[in-house]
């Protein structure tokens, strides 16, 4: 399907760019992000935005100053200055230099040109016909659409046909080649032919609808453009209006259209318009008789077919109608698409991408990029294909696997498999993984280099999305709020996407699996696979506030109004439990819910008089029982899951008992047979409020400081045996070995780090992941500070400090997720994913 390639965020001005504060956390010495990777390599970072996914970065082949002009299959044309104009394969980066017009004299401005005193605007570069292995890259057809004059190329050995038209009186607006005859359409609707063997121009029509000016006489509220039908049999003219050119239009006959609604879909906001704002009509021509020509025709319906326009060459391809849950896909057939109609517009289009649609019912949809702030490179069509891979390795020193030939996947070489994979989100990454043995072997012996799959790391919305910003900027800051930062606590950060976050707030996380919620549902869902599944809503409960707020309230019956905390993920839902073997605890403040796959969610009931009802800060489940800790003096009621009635719980008595106010967490030990419950001092701090600075950590490009040492405890029993016993006994756990604990939304991770050391060699606060160490991160989904995720060493040397991961305090009001926990998984590629042999 086509996709509209455009500007990437990273690209836009500083001036403008909310993304461009994530450079604050780079220092020198940093390691270079994508950007700067792509920019070594002589190549573009841009974005690739599909209609009905997230977008990805892509990186174009470019000379460092080309703008696009135009697209067509694998190629596009790339404008230099001056006259450096070439055409550039996106895959294999093979370049056809194109000639310089000799008619025309460059200027400055790399888009005007000057003839016989007249200043001419390029418009775009239409690609008629590609270049192929088949003619040896040298014959192919490339149109150069000005304002005022058309200009025909069919060899780069050749010159340019400069095409005179003495009838012109209104610039042009779009042209292509039809069965061997050159065809331009003005701004208002005019068709012009040439016949460059025998005879031209020739005024075949006119406008077959009146045009429309405002009341200025300027006609600037509509597009013409030329395509053909699916067969090419016969020549579409398409008339788009409504669209502005961004430009202030107060006090006119037609200005900027209001969105009608408004829906947030994969990570853009997509609006709808009422009918009559913005319209499009087809018409079509026969043009095998030209003298005299024949006359258009209405086409009300392009059947299962949609057209693509821009400054690419028209696209005209079927799709398929579907569904996405409930909402149908932006993709949708007998529509047509469009962007900018030209190249270098002082004002973009606005809406930018539109969906005309032929059926008289629907109504115009678009949604803008990031090109807002910038049009260095226009937004265009382009559809991501295998079509001409085998070509591609033909032997030649373009090719990109070894030896040529079939080009399997694991012919790659490793150059290019760590190129494919530093600008694939882990996610992705995994995914690639399970497309072959080669491939799995050669990304998990990577040793770390690209991904750190045996580390936990922080799950997190990027830096942007960390500042207080006017509302428009930080709607357009979150245009790929889907995609978040996973950041290792010693390497450099990576994106993963998680396309089913969007307008979701996960709510805990465990393995492969995360707990989320949107206006609608609670659900888990896999990061890898995407798998859906759909939780039960809560007994005889209504839902007060929106569950994406930053504090989601519930009201329960009779009861006080309780707000949730986090959903626990005691067991996931495995393949060979059909999916209905999990085991969830959904953690309020003031009660806490059981549920097991396939039932109804439970009330656990601890029946304290009130107003003395228990705090809970946390909850598992232990070898079929429920544990939840009070926050107010450490106590820990269990319940047995096992009695359908769930009766009183039994309540262990705090380890600890004294006047310090802490925050308690419960995790199962290593071999999952005891309760671990960890206790950290609740607030940390120097004296005189005085706040350590900020340390740049040039790995990741987080912000630490250094704490004087807080109390930090581990206490460890067998729940069953003591209970049957009847006496509750914490022992202290001292050490916790060649492992780390990490503690906060997601469910208690117990990673083994024995290649890692417990103290650094100097005495600093880097490297920052350790044995024998407890992390703790939020604690819940409404935790209202700004967050301290600390690292506390069981067994600190004198003056020893606690590690301290700062985040921006500024703008935490804004943020919609909770950083958490989370260990990438690539074994996922061997037990979920489809592993074969090829």
């Amino acid at each position: 399907m086509p996709c509209v390639l455009h500007t990437h965020q990273t690209e836009v001005p500083p001036a403008h760019n909310p993304f461009y504060r994530v450079h604050k956390f780079k220092q020198e010495g940093a390691q270079k992000d994508k950007q700067h990777d792509a920019k070594d390599r002589k190549g573009t970072l841009c974005q690739l935005t599909p209609l009905d996914r997230i977008s990805s970065d892509a990186v174009i082949p470019d000379g460092g100053t080309g703008m696009w002009a135009g697209a067509n299959g694998d190629w596009i044309a790339l404008l230099g200055f001056p006259w450096n104009w070439e055409l550039v394969n996106v895959y294999t980066g093979r370049r056809i230099p194109l000639p310089p017009i000799s008619e025309f004299k460059s200027t400055p401005d790399k888009l005007v040109f000057e003839s016989n005193d007249q200043h001419l605007q390029l418009l775009k570069i239409a690609i008629c016909r590609v270049p192929t292995a088949a003619s040896n890259y040298t014959s192919f057809s490339v149109l150069a659409i000005f304002n005022a004059a058309i200009a025909v190329l069919h060899c780069a050995s050749s010159r340019w046909t400069v095409l005179d038209n003495q009838f012109l009186a209104y610039g042009y607006s779009d042209a292509i080649i039809h069965k061997g005859i050159v065809f331009a359409v003005t701004q208002t609707g005019e068709v012009y032919a040439w016949n460059q063997l025998s005879w031209g121009p020739l005024l075949i029509s006119t406008a077959p609808i009146p045009p429309e000016l405002d009341e200025q006489g300027r006609y600037n509220l509509g597009s013409w453009w030329l395509a053909r039908s699916p067969d090419g049999s016969r020549l579409f003219l398409v008339h788009t209006w409504g669209v502005t050119d961004g430009r202030d239009y107060t006090g006119l006959v037609r200005i900027l259209p209001a969105a009608a609604t408004s829906e947030g879909r994969h990570g853009r906001t997509i609006r709808g318009y009422g009918k009559g704002l913005l319209g499009c009509e087809v018409y079509s021509m026969d043009t095998s008789q030209l003298m005299p020509p024949r006359p258009w025709r209405r086409i009300i319906s392009l059947g299962s077919y949609s057209l693509f326009l821009g400054v690419n060459y028209p696209i005209i391809i079927p799709v398929e109608d579907g569904a996405e849950h409930d909402r149908p896909n932006m993709a949708r057939s007998n529509s047509v698409y469009t962007s900018h109609h030209a190249v270098g517009l002082a004002y973009p289009p606005s809406p930018e991408i539109c969906r005309f649609s032929l059926n008289s019912e629907d109504c115009t949809v678009g949604f803008q990029t990031n090109i807002r702030w910038t049009w260095r490179q226009v937004p265009l069509w382009l559809i991501p294909s295998f079509a001409n891979a085998r070509q591609w390795n033909l032997p030649s020193r373009h090719r990109l696997c070894r030896g040529g030939g079939d080009g399997h996947l694991e012919a790659l070489t490793g150059d290019n498999i760590d190129l494919i994979a530093a600008h694939l989100d882990v996610t992705y990454t995994v995914r690639l993984a399970a497309c072959s043995r080669e491939l799995y072997d050669m990304i998990s012996k990577d040793e770390g280099k690209m991904h750190h799959w045996d580390e936990p790391c922080l799950l997190m919305p990027p830096p942007a999305y960390w500042f207080d910003e006017h509302w428009d900027v930080a709607r357009a800051s979150r245009l790929h709020d889907t995609v978040y930062d996973l950041v290792p606590l010693d390497h450099p950060r990576r994106s993963v996407a998680l396309p089913f976050m969007h307008d979701r707030k996960w709510l805990g996380a465990n393995g492969d699996w995360i707990a989320a919620a949107d206006h609608h549902e609670w659900c888990l869902v896999n990061v890898y696979t995407e798998r859906h599944i759909p939780l039960p809503s809560l007994p005889d409960s209504k839902i007060r506030h929106s569950i994406v707020s930053s504090r989601p309230a519930y009201s329960f019956n009779w009861r006080p109004e309780i707000y949730l905390l986090k959903i626990v993920i005691c067991q996931v839902p495995t393949k060979g439990g059909r999916y209905a073997d999990y085991k969830l605890i959904a953690l309020f403040d003031k009660t806490i819910f059981y549920l097991e796959g396939g039932g109804d969610w439970r009330m656990l009931e601890a029946l304290t008089p009130a107003p003395d009802y228990p705090n809970y800060c946390d909850a598992i489940e232990l070898r079929g029982h429920v544990f939840a800790v009070d926050e107010t003096d450490g106590s820990t009621y269990f319940w047995d899951t096992a009695n359908e009635n769930l009766m009183l719980p039994f309540v262990i008595p705090p380890p600890v008992v004294d006047d310090q106010q802490y925050a308690w967490f419960l995790a199962p030990s290593a071999d999952g047979k005891r309760l671990m419950i960890i206790l950290t001092v609740n607030k940390i701090g120097i004296a005189n409020a005085e706040v350590p600075p900020d340390i740049p950590y040039a790995a990741n490009g987080l912000q630490l400081r250094q704490y004087p040492p807080v109390a930090t405890y581990v206490f460890e029993l067998d729940p069953l045996s003591t209970a049957r016993a009847g006496d509750f006994l914490w022992r202290q756990v001292n050490s916790l070995s060649d492992h780390s604990l990490f503690l906060g939304l997601n469910y208690p991770i117990i990673a083994n780090l024995k290649k890692r050391e417990s103290k650094a060699p100097d005495g600093t606060l880097v490297p920052f992941m350790r044995k024998n160490c407890v992390y703790t991160a939020y604690r819940n989904i409404r935790y209202n500070q700004y967050p301290k995720i600390l690292r506390c060493n069981l067994q600190p040397d004198e003056g020893e400090t606690v590690g301290v991961i700062s985040l921006p305090k500024d703008g935490w009001d804004s943020v919609r997720q909770a950083a958490m926990w989370f260990k990438p998984a690539l074994n996922i590629a061997r037990s979920v994913l489809p592993l074969k042999k090829q």
